[in-house]
């Protein structure tokens, strides 16, 4: 369980560090939490809403570690409502209980990193707001 939450803060500072230049920065950590490893390969799409529903953004893939260092790669976000979808079926199987978990969440200072992980398992999950 030591290397559990070892990898869960292990690198967090270089992970999450805002880069000058930059409007947002964006990240996510997907820890498997009944086996106490990171959840590697899980796809994680970005979209923003507007007026006229979700419009994607960007995509990304957990590392071995079970991060995504930077979603927003070569995006420009502004103020507004998104929604992280971890598309979680092919890492828990084809018997998933949550195939899929949608993270909808509000960007009020686009200036900021904003980090959101999940604690992932296999009936049940659990988000926050991160550093």
């Amino acid at each position: 369980m030591r290397d559990f939450w070892r990898l869960a803060v292990s690198g967090w500072r270089s992970a999450v560090r805002p880069r000058r230049g930059r409007t947002m920065t964006l990240s996510t950590h997907v820890l498997d939490t009944a086996s106490g490893r990171p959840a590697a390969g899980v796809v994680v799409r970005v979209e923003a809403f507007t007026g006229d529903g979700w419009r994607p953004v960007a995509t990304g893939t957990t590392d071995d570690n079970g991060r995504v260092a930077d979603l927003l790669a070569s995006e420009t976000l502004e103020r507004g409502e998104y929604r992280l979808t971890f598309e979680v079926g092919a890492y828990l199987g084809d018997d998933a209980f949550y195939p899929e978990i949608a993270v909808v969440f509000r960007v009020d200072s686009p200036e900021e990193h904003h980090h959101i992980p999940l604690l992932l398992s296999p009936f049940g999950y659990s988000t926050y707001r991160g550093s």
